[in-house]
């Protein structure tokens, strides 16, 4: 077991629970009600605010602020908490608020994400495992992010949006619509769907075949000029022969705002 290790100027208060490993770095707060799990970095001028659970493994670099108050107006201090899971980096000036009553109660981040700086999570947000959310990307409250999405520098997403798994969303760009799995989103105004991520589905595993199968279906949901009803019916037809299109068609099916087209 390795034993807990607290800089001398680090403030933790009656009952947070550190489990074994945990490092606290200089001037460094630790709220009561917080729990971290074994071998978590906490650096220094960092900020851990409760109800708030912790897995194991993670690495906060430096002057993050975890785990504060929803920024909602109808918050009234009512018991609301943030979940984070294993193996995830967060970097320097990262703000993640906690959930409210109305939205679940609860912000919930998933494993092995990296949060780049000044990335701001808002309350209620339930992200996946595996993403990337480059500097200043900010999510506004009840986002649902799925897995291995990337966000770029800057990029910002309405609240209530969805954005599918394997989804890339470009520089800047302003997300007020649910975004499918697989698509690539750049700046133009808002933003546009433009064409999928090709690369990054590469890079984990899919194969010809599959990438094929997706980029026929943006086709017919992008650029075949069908309604929504009819790429609709169109995607049907293709999910028998792909799970890939089946996620695609039961993420449009479960939205409930409109489809980023």
């Amino acid at each position: 077991m390795s034993p807990v290790v607290i800089h001398p100027s680090a403030i933790v208060e009656a009952g947070a629970r550190l489990a074994d490993g945990v490092t606290v770095g200089a001037f460094s707060y630790i709220g009561a009600d917080v729990e971290i799990g074994a071998n978590t970095q906490i650096g220094p001028h960092c900020s851990v605010h409760g109800p708030a659970r912790i897995g194991r493994d993670n690495r906060f670099i430096g002057h993050a602020a975890i785990g504060g108050e929803p920024q909602d107006k109808k918050y009234a201090g009512e018991r609301v908490e943030l979940v984070i899971g294993e193996r995830n980096t967060v970097r320097e000036f990262v703000t993640i608020n906690r959930g409210t009553r109305g939205g679940g109660g609860a912000t919930r981040i998933g494993d092995d994400n990296w949060l780049l700086a000044y990335t701001h999570i808002a309350h209620d947000c339930l992200i996946g495992n595996d993403c990337v959310f480059s500097n200043n990307a900010t999510l506004a409250g009840h986002v649902v992010v799925g897995d291995h999405v990337i966000l770029s520098g800057f990029a910002g997403v309405h609240q209530f949006c969805r954005i599918g798994a394997h989804a890339f969303i470009g520089m800047g760009a302003f997300v007020n619509g649910d975004v499918p799995p697989f698509v690539m989103v750049a700046q133009e105004g808002y933003s546009r769907p433009r064409g999928i991520n090709n690369e990054g589905l590469k890079r984990r595993g899919f194969d010809a075949a599959r990438i094929a199968m997706i980029k026929r279906a943006y086709r017919a949901l992008y650029v075949a000029g069908h309604s929504l009803e009819e790429a609709h019916a169109r995607l049907s037809e293709m999910a028998g022969d792909s799970d890939d299109v089946r996620e695609l068609l039961d993420f449009i099916d479960s939205g409930d705002r409109p489809l980023l087209r």
